[in-house]
């Protein structure tokens, strides 16, 4: 670091003072600083900025899986937004709220400077220890009016709600719901919570039959419609919410001979571009996943950079993107 120092001509704690929070030094120093490090050769050593420090350049993020394409969306949002001056750690919590109390116990091991959350429901102990770490927390996967910390994303509830009510508007009353398991997943047991709304809204009875949970995928999909189109008499439209549910309860329809919407309407969520590619194109839900990441990366740059006032609340809200399915 002196070598570096000494080519930029500043001192060694303006260089360490630049690497760990580049904002707190002139545009034209950092430019020399970083000059002076490309010229050297120089490796910044962050676990010993992290020793002297008591906190790290790193942000812990923790999503349910990392199999889904959706969740890579919000990841890539925030490190865009954290740039190159702190590293991201990812792990995955498995839908599982003991996982994610596992995850919180390694980062904070690890002091990072926050942690970004993309869930809203945990266990008591993980609630506490993110209270008492004093860093910056982030809860991405549904939005909650009592957060930990601070919370950014769009009511799961109230997307399901409007996705069912705009099938019971195109006079679809018989209408399928499928999930994936609510037990540790919030999201999901708040879309259920929608849908029940909805219908509840409309007057029309909730027949239990049509209520189903699926494991993810696309065999998951195809076997949740399955079981739908067996019952009598079948349902009329199918809202699959989750992953790649509704794809795979297109391409089986597909499959079988059965016409959509003919036969039966399909409605998803998460709009990924599938949704817009298969035959006839899925209606869908379509949720902001990078912009929710990025502005999660600028929300917990503000705290980190002593904003105390940062929102604790955004609501980015849901679209529903209207096509041939339904």
């Amino acid at each position: 670091m002196a070598e570096v120092a000494a080519l930029a001509g500043v001192s060694t704690m303006t260089v360490s003072r630049a690497l760990r929070d580049p904002s707190t030094v002139t545009d034209g120093t950092m430019r020399r600083i970083r000059s002076a490090i490309d010229a050297t050769g120089y490796v910044p050593n962050r676990i010993a900025g992290s020793l002297a420090s008591r906190r790290s350049n790193i942000v812990g993020v923790i999503v349910p899986s990392l199999r889904n394409s959706l969740f890579a969306e919000t990841i890539q949002g925030i490190a865009d937004a954290l740039g190159s001056a702190y590293d991201l750690m990812i792990a995955n919590s498995g839908y599982s709220l003991p996982g994610e109390e596992t995850a919180i116990r390694a980062f904070l091991a690890q002091r990072v400077c926050g942690i970004v959350l993309h869930n809203a429901r945990h266990t008591r102990e993980s609630t506490d220890l993110l209270r008492e770490a004093g860093i910056p927390c982030i809860e991405t996967g549904n939005l909650v009016s009592r957060p930990i910390d601070m919370t950014i994303g769009f009511s799961n509830r109230e997307a399901a709600r409007a996705m069912t009510a705009h099938l019971v508007a195109r006079h679809y009353r018989r209408i399928g719901f499928v999930s994936l398991p609510v037990r540790e997943n919030d999201r999901a047991a708040e879309r259920r919570a929608g849908y029940l709304a909805a219908l509840a809204e409309a007057g029309i009875e909730v027949d239990p039959s049509l209520v189903l949970e699926s494991p993810p995928g696309l065999r998951g999909g195809a076997e949740a419609l399955v079981t739908l189109m067996a019952l009598s008499p079948r349902p009329e439209a199918a809202f699959l919410t989750g992953d790649v549910l509704a794809v795979g309860a297109l391409l089986e329809a597909n499959r079988r001979g059965w016409s959509v919407p003919g036969d039966i309407a399909i409605a998803g969520s998460d709009d990924n571009e599938l949704h817009s590619q298969v035959s006839p194109p899925l209606t869908s839900l379509r949720f902001p996943r990078y912009e929710i990441g990025r502005l999660a990366g600028v929300m917990l740059l503000e705290r980190l950079q002593g904003n105390t006032r940062a929102p604790a609340i955004v609501d980015l809200g849901f679209e529903i993107v209207e096509r041939a399915s339904v």
